[in-house]
């Protein structure tokens, strides 16, 4: 790693850390610890502080202590926003990416496009689901109206999906 910077080893070493091993029912949701116990808790302190210190300035007034509370106050706002926000576009892009694999993977196997029929929550689920056995659980998604853990369930060999964010 000789000539690279902090970020781009950071870049490197993140990735194997959060990796996962052989997916399956139980363990293929996307859990990212850093995020999770570092970020949010920073956040949570940022908050909880300046509310703390703007609760001992209040009777100072503007002028007298309560700016700087008041500021971070908005900033940790605007964290929690700014988080919610970005992982929200990640994962709509991404959807928008899953549909159009698994609309790739069906018309290649048939000839034609998934049923409009179904959701998008049941198509992120039948992307578990191997060649063998994608397109019977497809048009059975369709037929019985099956919830997204019901087609993970039925799912007999599990295909991971180690890039979904």
């Amino acid at each position: 790693m000789e000539g690279s910077g902090p970020f781009e080893v950071i870049l490197i070493i993140i990735p194997k850390i959060y990796s996962m091993q052989e997916q399956n029912l139980k363990n293929h949701s996307r859990f990212v610890p850093f995020f999770h116990f570092f970020t949010w808790p920073l956040i949570g302190a940022i908050i909880g502080v300046s509310i703390y210190k703007f609760y001992l300035n209040y009777s100072t007034g503007w002028g007298g202590g309560l700016l700087i509370p008041g500021l971070f106050f908005a900033i940790g706002v605007a964290l929690i926003l700014l988080a919610i926000f970005a992982r929200s576009f990640a994962l709509r892009a991404q959807d928008r990416a899953i549909r159009a694999e698994e609309n790739l993977r069906y018309f290649a196997m048939t000839g034609n496009l998934l049923d409009s029929k179904l959701t998008m929550r049941q198509i992120i689920a039948l992307r578990f689901a191997p060649n063998n056995e994608f397109l019977d659980l497809a048009h059975r998604a369709v037929k019985e109206n099956m919830s997204p853990a019901d087609i993970k369930k039925a799912i007999k060999h599990w295909r991971g999906d180690y890039h979904r964010v």
